[in-house]
């Protein structure tokens, strides 16, 4: 089952995607920031390794997300990934150069890939919701926000379930019918 967890800076997404999780078994976290030299993302990095259970497997990979999933289905009964927004972030540094198109066919293609590895295991991915602030004022930065809410739509149409959380509260968007736990 795959589920995606959208919601603004600060909302509660990754708590909840952890609490998700938690009871799955074998759990591995893909971790999609890069590591850092700046010393308040390296604290935001370092936050985030804490709230998460010692048992559970990381990966940290900024940039071949679909290859990481598919390696962690192997032997994770649950995946969680955190964030599709730092992925694609890291994808338009990396293919700086190339046109938006490009960018938006590797994203499509590899939210794919991901979302045939949940077939028989649970996969959250959890993304930012950029849609609702001003328009940006450079051409780059539209094109982000522009692809960010394209990767949103297609990850939204492949999840079974889609969870907005805002004030730390989720919002259900699309219901899977067979999850037996709460929120």
């Amino acid at each position: 089952m795959l589920t995606l967890i959208l919601g603004g800076a600060r909302s509660g997404k990754s708590r909840l995607a952890q609490r998700l999780a938690g009871p799955a078994g074998r759990v591995t976290y893909i971790a999609t920031a890069p590591v850092s030299e700046d010393p308040e993302m390296a604290a935001r990095i370092e936050r985030h390794r804490a709230d998460r259970p010692s048992s559970w497997r990381t990966i940290e990979e900024p940039l071949a997300l679909a290859e990481a999933v598919e390696c962690a289905a192997r032997d994770a009964d649950s995946i969680l990934v955190d964030c599709l927004t730092l992925w694609l972030s890291n994808l338009f540094w990396e293919h700086r150069d190339a046109a938006p198109r490009d960018v938006e066919d590797a994203v499509r293609t590899a939210l794919e890939r991901i979302a045939a590895a949940a077939r028989g295991r649970q996969i959250i991915v959890v993304s930012n919701e950029l849609g609702c602030g001003t328009v940006p004022e450079s051409a780059v930065t539209r094109a982000f926000r522009d692809t960010q809410g394209l990767l949103n739509q297609w990850a939204a149409d492949a999840a079974d379930e889609v969870i907005l959380t805002v004030a730390g509260l989720p919002l259900h968007l699309k219901t899977a019918p067979q999850r037996k736990d709460s929120i």
